[in-house]
């Protein structure tokens, strides 16, 4: 029988995975990874200016994520740098800062290595019910832009043609990833969280005719990836975190190692 916190945390990560894996297939198609690293280094500004102004570190880190993801989209408009450029400057500026005033606030007892690497073991069941909530809103925001996301990812101009605003798309795609960030922070920490962003959508991959159908089977990957993880968290005394991350990586090598053995029997 599971204690009682094992089962708050199989259930608030993949509460969190089921989301991810759709999100992350985008990332993907994308070619957002780097994208998603500057987001997630910016929580732990989030994280610090929670503290310092008294409110909920979850919602501090979701105001700093949304802020750098406003920030990127019109920077890179202006066309002054390159992308990864932007991404780079803001990305190790965010978490910079992020430490400098965590620094300041030597009156506060703050568990650095929870936030960097997450501590899914701690979720109560109010942290469980905002994870859903959080799921749920994200969900529905992706539902409502899923074909246009979709004509912006594979053709903006064309997209552009049809009377969809490239810009507004991927914008609101940026504030929804920022939520994701925001509620995966506890789970697998700022450093991890891009890796269950892509892992599960990458491992999917070999097996998905459709998109819709990559994002399911990311979302299952991603989810699995969290009760393996857990699982061997719990038996080998490891990082629950980083051993979500493992599994995830587990399953990439294979599925890539089984698809690779159908195409070779086909041949």
């Amino acid at each position: 029988m599971f204690e009682e916190f094992f089962l708050r945390a199989l259930l608030g990560g993949m509460g969190v995975a089921l989301i991810a894996g759709p999100l992350g297939c985008f990332v993907i198609w994308r070619r957002m990874a780097y994208f998603g690293d500057a987001l997630a280094h910016s929580a732990l500004l989030g994280v610090a200016l929670g503290f310092l102004l008294s409110i909920e570190p979850a919602l501090g880190v979701l105001v700093a994520c949304a802020v750098l993801a406003i920030a990127f989209t019109f920077l890179q408009k202006q066309q002054r740098f390159a992308a990864d450029t932007v991404l780079g400057l803001l990305a190790h500026s965010a978490l910079a800062l992020g430490l400098v005033v965590l620094g300041f606030l030597d009156q506060l007892r703050i568990d650095l290595m929870g936030y960097l690497f997450g501590d899914v073991l701690a979720l109560s069941w109010n942290d469980v019910t905002l994870i859903y909530l959080g799921a749920a809103i994200v969900l529905a925001g992706l539902l409502t832009i899923w074909r246009r996301l979709l004509a912006v990812t594979v053709d903006p101009e064309l997209a552009q043609a049809d009377g969809i605003h490239p810009l507004t798309i991927r914008l609101f795609f940026s504030l929804l990833l920022a939520v994701v960030i925001a509620l995966a922070m506890q789970v697998v920490g700022v450093l991890l969280i891009t890796a269950l962003l892509i892992i599960p959508a990458a491992a999917a991959r070999r097996f998905s005719s459709t998109p819709e159908q990559m994002a399911l089977l990311a979302a299952g990957v991603g989810a699995l990836s969290v009760a393996l993880g857990l699982w061997g968290s719990f038996s080998f005394d490891t990082a629950s975190g980083p051993s979500i991350v493992v599994a995830a990586l587990a399953l990439f090598l294979g599925a890539n190692a089984a698809a690779a053995l159908v195409a070779r029997a086909r041949n």
